[in-house]
């Protein structure tokens, strides 16, 4: 395959068109790097394009790269491993973007990265993830450490697959129909990769969890079980998600999950686990890879061979080729025979030929069909030994499952011990490890100890078979012993018989010998009597031989018994040195665990105390930090820069009740605490938070009394002072553990209620008015503004004929020019006013409001008074404006009381102006004319300032000094005077400046208390 043909499909494949990467350019990929055994190619062409600043781009990169390192060639992981530094840098750049590409982009990248971390890391795992039972048993080694990671690995992967599935569903519009849009399929195409690979993990993750549940305790593996439960629910949802798309439905068969996770405390449940498979349709082939169909492909091979008889049966009814046919027309015209004999001599070679090659077909199949069979029979021999393995595993799981309810029951057990020690506070974690940890070696000491009163048991049992056995070989031994002494009774009878013959044979030959000597004369009756006596001597010899062997067999026999029995004597010495050695090693087992027992009993007594002096510290702890949190407050009441700090009434009322409230949930936790000192933390909790609120009513309660009369103010000090003390005392009272249970918070409850009583009084009742007053208010208010500015109008035009009268020259130029601009500011005032009014009752009339005018105002009362109040700062700022300037007309005043009237009023206009906009249509034409009209206030201001200013220095160019007549020492005198006064000036310039500061924050004060501005917020210190 060519390269640059690659270099074009890559480059068609990854573009900038919000489109799904077409098939064709993904596979031509795909197989180069088949081709070239890597991914060389594939790498040189991405890193010329401008991923990082294109997101789409980018998007599609990462869709092709998913299928190379699916599909490609195993080395593209390890091609691509060089670039993981920029991948990462990328995905870190993109993830600065929080919705559309580029955020997805982040997501994909850090899925790539994990997957080519996972593989290079598992290396006998394919990139497409497909891998038989054996293979995954094969990847663990055979080690439950292995198959651990493996499966936490495997969680990691599952989760930066589902993490793109979810973000890519996030950023859909799922309301429409986007699966059959460009953009909505340009999104959803790597998620068919992302299914392949989750439909694999989630199988394998099934498989290695019942594998690590088969090795390891159920408890170890929790985190586990957690974690596959939270992915097995995300994983369900959008794989039923994903199966009802219209774009899925062609493209890929989604499996479904069951309907509820696998239980793997469970072993059996392992037999009813279905993997998940996928199924991807074959593709419809485009015209681009449809081919041209060869003729020979449309021949069927399946014609139906005539038998040989059938053909002989041909030729007898209608002979041979060689018979004249008489509608043959060839031979009419002329046609040779020997033609004729060629073209069937050919054609009969032709069938000849599809004959031998049906045969061969026919073979073949026959030879197919036969390994099919064989096929068969093994797959049903597998069938029945499968069958088999599961009646067996059946069998298995009935054991498994009744040791599994006696490790419940165990566990149970165990767990009920643990929940008695779950109330310990949050600084106790470590004790409490601590004390799990002897739990579990409890547990292991108390396995350990049945372990081995069973093995004493089973050595019990042992020593009682072995006394049985020793029964029946001493019950042997008597046996042997009477048969060996009747033995030997015999044999001495034999013995005695033997002698007592010989002895007789011995006196008869002496008596024979005698009769020898004495008698000749009998010798014929003598010899007769000697061959009679020979051959009984040789019968007695016989029997004596006889004696003798039997004699020896019944030695043999009696000494063999005689080893058997020392050897089972010596048998039995052995079994019981043993016994004694396993009942001595036994006892000493038992009284260490014993011991055991009673150091870990005499531990959790030590513990137990420990945990309840550290319930009692905590407590108090909080209860000091309580004390000293008041105190603190109490402090502050006396301290000097505290008078400066002032609150509402209102504030302190809703500190007040706060208090009292956090009081009733003291009462409630101590009683809870008396019954069950194990509820200690909420006891500590209400005791820190009713410290800080009864020491914030204290601070309060000070910074209230600043702002009300004296006499209120002393009442309002003495009672916070009581409730101090109350609280101390209360406090101390719970620092004694005897004394805990008779504490009495009723003083500190009366106290705090005095206060607030106190409170409610001091509450400001001015603007309480009816819904027709407040109405009547603003009419008035506004009515009165406008007077007020009808009236500083003629008073400006009178004192300004009565300059004309009286000034001349420069004076009368300077009064002339400031009474104008005042006048002018005086109509601009009244401009702003009536446009006001037209707008708050454009405001009414338009719908936002009640039906009429007077209650809308009442339903708004908020923005009413904020209303009345630049109303009156309006008219109240003309007044004052005209005395100012009447003054200074007279001479008597001075220019800078005018300057600072008029930026006065500006300020009040700026507020009536910024009250009636409020409620106003941006699009209201009276809201237009009201701003237009507060730009004239401004200008006119202006104009009044430069006036000021202009007549101003004026006037001083007058009364420039003269110093012809003055002396170097009168000039030197003048001039440390006139440093002397600099200064003076300057320290009162700044004094008046932290002196004006304080007046605008407390006339912000006074009018918020005074118009119940912030009733919710806290007060300013």
């Amino acid at each position: 395959m060519d390269l640059s043909k690659i270099a074009v499909s890559i480059n068609k494949a990854i573009n900038t068109q919000e489109v799904a990467v077409k098939e064709k350019h993904a596979r031509t990929c795909i197989l180069g790097t088949h081709h070239e055994k890597g991914a060389h190619t594939f790498w040189a062409a991405v890193n010329r394009l401008p991923l990082s600043s294109n997101a789409v781009l980018c998007w599609k990169f990462c869709h092709v790269f998913h299928k190379l390192l699916r599909d490609g060639h195993p080395n593209v992981i390890k091609d691509s491993m060089r670039n993981k530094a920029d991948l990462t840098d990328m995905s870190r750049m993109w993830g600065h973007l929080s919705e559309g590409y580029g955020k997805l982009c982040s997501i994909y990248l850090k899925l790539l990265i994990t997957k080519m971390e996972f593989h290079i890391k598992n290396p006998r795992f394919p990139g497409n993830l497909q891998m038989s039972n054996r293979q995954l048993e094969e990847a663990g080694e055979n080690d439950v450490n292995n198959f651990f990671q493996l499966t936490v690995e495997m969680f990691d992967y599952l989760e930066c697959e589902l993490n793109l599935f979810l973000g890519v569903f996030s950023s859909l519009d799922m309301s429409r129909s986007v699966s059959v849009t460009a953009a909505g399929q340009c999104r959803l195409a790597p998620l068919i990769q992302v299914i392949l690979d989750c439909s694999h993990l989630y199988d394998y993750t099934v498989k290695l969890l019942f594998k690590l549940h088969s090795c390891l305790p159920a408890d170890t593996l929790q985190g586990h079980r957690d974690r596959f439960q939270e992915q097995f629910k995300k994983l369900k949802s959008l794989f039923y998600r994903s199966s009802n798309l219209q774009y899925f439905k062609r493209l890929i068969q989604i499996p479904q999950l069951p309907e509820n996770p696998p239980n793997f405390l469970r072993a059996s449940a392992l037999s009813e686990h279905i993997s998940p498979v996928v199924v991807i349709p074959a593709e419809s082939s485009s015209p681009e890879s449809e081919h041209v169909v060869e003729t020979d492909d449309l021949v069927d091979t399946d014609i139906p061979v005539l038998p040989a008889a059938v053909e002989t049966k041909f030729d007898d009814l209608f002979g041979t080729s060689a018979a004249v046919d008489p509608f043959n027309f060839n031979s009419q015209n002329g046609m040779r025979k020997d033609d004729k004999d060629r073209l069937i001599d050919q054609l009969t070679r032709e069938i000849q030929a599809l004959k031998e090659e049906l045969e061969s077909f026919r073979l073949e199949s026959s030879r197919l069909c036969q390994a099919l069979r064989g096929r068969v029979s093994e797959l049903e021999a597998e069938l029945a030994e499968q069958s088999h393995l599961r009646l067996q595993a059946v069998g298995e799981s009935e054991f498994l499952k009744a040791e599994l309810d006696d490790l419940r029951r165990a566990r149970e057990d165990t767990e009920k011990e643990q929940r008695s020690l779950t109330e310990i506070e949050s600084f106790m974690c470590l004790t409490l490890g601590k004390a799990q940890a002897n739990e579990q070696r409890y547990t292991k000491l108390k396995e350990k100890y049945t372990e081995l009163v069973q093995g004493h048991a089973d050595l019990l049992r042992k020593n009682a078979e072995v006394t049985r056995q020793m029964t029946v070989a001493r019950a042997a031994q008597d046996e042997v012993e009477a048969v060996r002494r009747e033995m030997q009774e015999k044999v001495k009878a034999a013995q005695e018989a033997a002698d007592r013959q010989e002895r007789g044979q011995l006196e008869e030959l002496q008596e024979l010998q005698k009769q020898l000597v004495s008698s000749q004369v009998e010798l014929d009756s003598l010899k007769t009597t000697m061959a009679s006596s020979q051959q009984s001597s040789a019968a007695l010899s016989t029997q004596l031989a006889t004696l003798a062997s039997e004699k020896a067999d019944l030695v043999q026999s009696l000494t063999k018994v005689e080893a058997e029995l020392v050897a089972r004597g010596n048998e039995l010495e052995r079994v019981q040195s043993s016994l004694a050695t396993e009942r001595e090693s036994g006892v000493k087992t038992a009284e260490a665990l014993q011991n055991q027992l009673n150091e870990k009993e005499s531990r959790e007594q030590a513990l137990e105390s420990q945990l309840v002096a550290a319930r009692w510290s905590s407590l108090q702890g909080a209860v000091e930090e309580a004390e000293k949190i008041i105190q603190d407050s109490l402090s502050q009441i006396d301290d000097p820069a505290h008078i400066s700090c002032t609150s509402s009434a209102d504030y302190l009322a809703s500190r007040c009740q706060a208090s009292l409230d956090c009081l009733d949930r003291l009462h409630s936790a101590r009683e809870a605490f008396i019954a069950d000192s194990t509820g200690v933390s909420e006891l500590v909790r209400a005791v820190t938070q009713c410290g800080h609120l009864v020491a914030d009513t204290i601070v309060q309660g000070s910074a209230t009394s600043h702002m009300v009369p004296v006499e209120q103010a002393d009442a309002l000090s003495e009672c916070v002072k009581v409730c101090g003390a109350e609280a101390l005392a209360l406090l101390g009272q719970m620092k004694q553990q005897d004394n805990l249970a008779a504490t009495d918070n009723s003083k500190l409850k009366a106290a705090l209620e005095a206060i607030l009583a106190t409170a409610e009084k001091l509450r400001p009742r001015g603007l309480e008015l009816q819904q027709g007053e407040l109405g009547d208010l603003v009419e008035q208010e506004m009515a009165a503004t406008s007077a007020a500015v009808e009236s500083a109008a003629a008073r400006i035009e009178e004192m300004l004929n009565k300059s004309r009268a009286v000034d001349t020259g420069i004076k009368m130029e300077v009064n002339e020019r400031i009474l104008a601009s005042c006048t002018e500011l005086m109509q601009a005032i009244k401009e702003l006013v009536l446009s006001s009014k037209d707008l708050q009752r454009d405001i009414v009339e338009s719908g936002r409001g009640a039906a009429s005018m007077k209650e809308f105002y009442a339903k708004n009362s908020r923005w009413t008074e904020g209303l009345i109040s630049a109303s009156k700062a309006v008219g109240w700022g003309a007044t004052v404006m005209v005395d100012a300037a009447d003054l200074v007309v007279q001479g008597k005043g001075k220019f800078e009381e005018l300057m600072v009237c008029s930026r006065e009023i500006a300020a009040s206009t700026a507020q009536l102006v910024a009250a009636s906009k409020v409620k106003a249509d941006k699009d209201s034409t009276n809201l237009h004319r009201l701003q237009q009209a507060s730009r004239g206030v401004t200008q006119a201001t202006a104009a009044v300032v430069a006036s000021t200013k202009s007549g101003k220095s004026q006037i001083e160019e007058k009364d420039t000094m003269d110093f012809s007549s003055m002396t170097l020492t009168q000039i030197k005198r003048q001039e440390m005077d006139a440093q002397v006064l600099v200064l003076e000036l300057e320290t009162r310039l700044q004094k008046e400046r932290e002196r004006l500061g304080e007046l605008r924050k407390k006339h912000y004060e006074l009018a918020g208390v005074a118009e119940g501005w912030g009733e919710e917020e806290e007060g300013t210190g």
